[in-house]
């Protein structure tokens, strides 16, 4: 069993701190968890620095990933090492990551830049229904989403600054490998957790 960040920013999105020489050793200090999706704004440029610095360290495991800007909201692409063309449509994200065999997960969907009720009919291969920036109503709808539409929920902490860094995780029943956490994922092989510190959303309430 797998403990992994499914949503977390680098440097290279612009709106984060956390550079990815950082990420890699806070990764690798962490007790439990050991895996993470680098999932930047429309860029892989921090999945590829992340995994240069990663290399070194045996019990670590870097998701390529991407969080697309679409014209209706976010997606999030994990499992491709090329972006889309932006702009893009939510739909034509998603014929993208199908054609190329990646997961599709529906970040935030409530939340501001979410894609909203779209998010009903969008083909995707799970929810993220445990999101610290997201308030507990958001989450909560977003949880009532995937039970509604049968797709697994995630969790990922859509962190964009350390002190936002591994207050959520996801328990992926998987072995330590690209091929087999996405594969794990699409099967609902899946618990969102929260770590025993407040998270963002707690603090906020909502």
């Amino acid at each position: 069993m797998l403990r992994v960040d499914l949503h977390l920013h680098t440097a290279f999105s612009g709106d984060s701190s956390i550079s990815a020489r950082f990420l890699v050793e806070q990764l690798h200090a962490h007790p439990s968890i050991k895996a993470v999706a680098i999932t930047d704004h429309n860029t892989l440029k921090g999945y590829f620095r992340v995994q240069k610095f990663a290399d070194i360290y045996e019990d670590l495991t870097i998701l390529p990933g991407i969080e697309v800007g679409t014209e209706e909201g976010d997606l999030i692409i994990l499992g491709v090492e090329e972006t889309p063309k932006i702009p893009t449509t939510s739909s034509s994200a998603v014929d993208f990551a199908k054609a190329c065999g990646a997961v599709v997960i529906i970040p935030h969907p409530y939340r501001s830049i979410g894609i909203g009720d779209l998010a009903m009919k969008l083909e995707a291969d799970a929810v993220e229904v445990l999101n610290p920036t997201a308030t507990k109503r958001e989450n909560a709808m977003a949880f009532n989403l995937a039970r509604m539409r049968n797709l697994p929920g995630v969790a990922g902490t859509d962190a964009h600054h350390p002190a936002e860094m591994w207050t959520v995780y996801t328990e992926i029943e998987a072995q330590p490998s690209i091929e087999d956490i996405l594969k794990a994922i699409r099967k609902g092989f899946v618990k969102p957790v929260t770590c025993k510190r407040a998270t963002l959303a707690e603090m906020r309430g909502g």
